[in-house]
C-alpha cells in the first residue's frame, strides 16, 4: 500500500471514531480528497471537523509548506491600520513557494471583538497567524477556511458586507453614516473602476472567497487602501485591477 493510500485509510478510520455520525456523504469524500491532494493528517491535528465543516489548522498548513519545501514566509505589520490602545492589529504575509519565485499575499486582522475569549490578550499573534494562514491557503490553492480564522466576524449591529459591490437602494445605516459597501461603491463610480475587478482585488486583499467572509475591520482597511491608491495614481490602480483579469502571483 502506498503512503497516500495508507494515510487516507488512517484518516477515514480516525475520523469515523472521532466524529461518527457527522462523517457522511460529501464530508467523507472531501476528507479523502484532502488526504490525497495535500497529505493532511487528522492524527497530527491538520484537519478538524466542526459543525459539519472541515477546517485546516495553522500547524497543518505549516507542515504542508515544509513538505513542499516552501522557500520562506515574510510577515509585516501594516502599521497604518493598527490601533494599539484598542489592541487592533493588521498583518500582511507573503509566501514564497520556491527560491526566486513569485509571492502569494494574505492579510489578517484581530482585536478583542473578533477573537475567542481563550486568546484574549494575544490579538497580535492571532492577526499574524491569520495572515500567514491566508497566504498559505492562497499559495497552495486550499479552499478550506483555517481554524484560526474562526471568530473573525465582530458582533456589531452592522450587517456584513455583501458579495455584490453595488449596493441596493435604502441601505443606509441607522446612525446616518454611509456603510463601507456604500463608500466602496462611491469610489467605483467616482473613479470609473471595474466593479468585478475591484471585487477580485478585495477578495485577494482580505484573503477570502467573498467579502461576506471578511471581517469589517479588514474590509475597512481595504476601502481605505483603494481610496488612497485611486487618489494618488488612478492609472496605476487601473493597471493593478487589470492584473486580476487573469489571476497571477505577485513579485516579492
Amino acid at each position: 500500500m502506498c503512503k497516500t493510500d495508507r494515510l487516507t485509510r488512517e484518516n477515514q478510520s480516525l475520523a469515523k471514531r472521532t466524529w461518527g455520525a457527522e462523517l457522511k456523504g460529501t464530508r467523507l469524500n472531501t476528507l479523502i480528497a484532502l488526504s490525497a491532494q495535500y497529505g493532511f493528517s487528522i492524527a497530527l491535528g491538520d484537519l478538524i471537523l466542526l459543525n459539519g465543516k472541515w477546517y485546516v489548522t495553522h500547524a497543518g498548513l505549516l507542515r504542508l509548506a515544509c513538505r513542499t519545501r516552501c522557500a520562506g514566509i515574510r510577515v509585516q505589520q501594516v502599521s497604518e491600520f493598527c490601533d494599539v490602545p484598542v489592541r487592533h492589529w493588521v498583518f500582511k504575509a507573503t509566501v514564497f513557494k520556491s527560491p526566486g519565485s513569485y509571492g502569494f499575499v494574505g492579510y489578517g486582522d484581530a482585536d478583542p471583538s473578533n477573537v475567542s475569549s481563550a486568546v484574549l490578550g494575544a490579538e497580535l499573534r492571532v492577526a499574524e497567524t491569520r495572515a500567514v494562514n491566508r497566504a498559505l491557503r492562497k499559495a497552495y490553492g486550499i479552499g478550506l477556511c483555517s481554524l484560526e480564522e474562526l471568530g473573525s466576524h465582530p458582533s456589531s449591529g452592522e450587517p456584513p458586507i455583501g458579495e455584490s459591490i453595488i449596493p441596493a437602494k435604502g441601505n443606509g445605516s441607522p446612525n446616518g453614516q454611509p456603510r463601507l459597501r456604500d463608500k466602496l461603491s462611491l469610489l467605483i463610480r467616482n473613479y470609473e473602476l471595474d466593479p468585478t475587478l475591484v471585487k477580485r482585488y478585495a477578495n485577494d486583499f482580505c484573503g477570502t472567497e467573498t467579502l461576506r467572509e471578511a471581517s469589517r475591520d479588514l474590509v475597512k482597511a481595504f476601502v481605505a487602501t483603494i481610496a488612497k491608491e485611486a487618489a494618488n495614481d488612478r492609472a496605476a490602480l487601473v493597471c493593478k485591477l487589470n492584473s486580476y483579469s487573469q489571476p497571477e502571483e505577485v513579485r516579492p
